[in-house]
């Protein structure tokens, strides 16, 4: 009788070497520690908001998260280390609101919790693992990257000191107006390829997408492009007219931008951060262009970096969230699958606070339009 196939997320080699996934887990672990002690006495109580979460609950969560599938494997059958951590940390069952309101044990039993945990996964990485130990090892470490980047979000959200510094910064757009990049009607693969190493299930699988003929933006808009927007006599004399960014101010006639819990000169050919998709989408309408779809915005990532500038920012689509033909949820279930609703676009690229090890041309990341509290921005194609 044949063997039934295996699950696809054991299929998900070549795996990293056992130093290579220690060094990460050293690195994201360390750096996320060291945010939590950084912190200032009080900054652990944040007000309710549907884009926060309270810090140490979220430390709770991610050290949760890697025992639960690292080390119990999905089973709650299985005992944590650390008492109530499934009703506590769990945010498949705890609703968001919920999270203020259950006592989050201290930060020295969260540390030791977390030190326990990552030592059992260290000690595994002595030997060699199998692939189902290399997933969830993988999968660990990439969701403590994320949520090491949501800390500096959240961090400029409240306007705290950086809580570490960023992993790269964007070149300044020159200031002439922007390049466009001609593609003539191609077709392109879009989604990951079997035997690819790790990859989410978002992007399961690889199928080919006839594109029409498009130009691209090189650079992504800048503050001084998104500027004379919000000044124009077209989106002011709107009866909703777009307002200036979140953390942007004018004194005496000079605009000033806060970066964390900093306010700095205002700086005209930085690429623009904090715009949500739908103020995007109205920048695009002044201009009369468009935002690129996610197959657009994918292969001009594919491409050399030489030939077009990151704004390392996350840039957002005109593509809504939804599962590649074939999609097939793997073991965390609600990576995707809960938010193949309709109501989240697709951005692709990177942040300055994403790791190089989650910076991929096929990664897709997903927000709802209204969201600009992560470091996102945009670029533009012609009509």
């Amino acid at each position: 009788m044949p063997h039934p196939p295996l699950a696809d997320h054991l299929l998900y080699e070549p795996h990293p070497n056992s130093a290579l996934l220690d060094s990460w887990l050293v690195s994201t672990n360390s750096l996320t520690r060291s945010i939590l002690k950084k912190m200032r006495p009080g900054d652990e109580s944040v007000a309710i908001d549907v884009i926060l979460n309270p810090p140490y609950w979220e430390f709770g969560h991610l050290t949760w998260f890697h025992e639960f599938w690292v080390h119990r494997v999905g089973q709650a059958s299985s005992p944590s280390l650390l008492s109530d951590a499934d009703y506590l940390f769990n945010s498949s069952v705890i609703a968001h609101r919920d999270r203020w309101a259950i006592t989050t044990p201290p930060l020295d039993v969260l540390l030791e919790y977390n030190a326990r945990v990552m030592q059992k996964t260290r000690e595994l990485l002595v030997k060699s693992i199998d692939a189902e130990k290399a997933y969830f090892i993988q999968l660990s470490i990439f969701h403590q990257d994320m949520h090491n980047e949501a800390f500096a979000y959240m961090w400029q959200t409240l306007g705290y000191p950086a809580p570490f510094e960023p992993f790269s910064q964007a070149k300044l757009a020159t200031n002439q107006a922007s390049s466009y990049i001609h593609f003539p009607e191609t077709n392109v693969m879009i989604g990951s390829e079997r035997k690819s190493g790790f990859i989410f299930d978002n992007e399961k699988w690889s199928h080919s997408i006839r594109l029409e003929a498009f130009d691209i933006a090189e650079q992504a808009v800048s503050n001084s492009d998104y500027l004379e927007f919000i000044e124009s006599p077209t989106n002011q004399a709107d009866l909703n007219p777009v307002t200036s960014p979140i953390y942007w101010k004018k004194e005496r006639g000079v605009w000033y931008q806060r970066y964390f819990n900093e306010w700095l000169d205002f700086s005209e050919f930085e690429p623009v951060r904090h715009i949500s998709y739908s103020d995007a989408k109205r920048y695009c309408e002044w201009r009369q262009l468009r935002l690129p779809n996610e197959y657009e915005l994918s292969l001009l990532m594919s491409q050399k970096q030489n030939d077009w500038q990151s704004s390392h920012l996350w840039e957002w689509t005109s593509s809504p969230f939804a599962p590649f033909p074939g999609f097939s949820s793997d073991p965390y279930a609600d990576y995707s699958q809960p938010w193949f609703d309709g109501n989240y676009q697709v951005l692709k690229g990177w942040s300055m606070y994403t790791p190089e090890r989650l910076r991929r041309s096929i990664f897709r990341n997903f927000y709802a339009p209204h969201r600009k509290d992560h470091f996102c921005g945009f670029r533009t194609c012609l009509l």
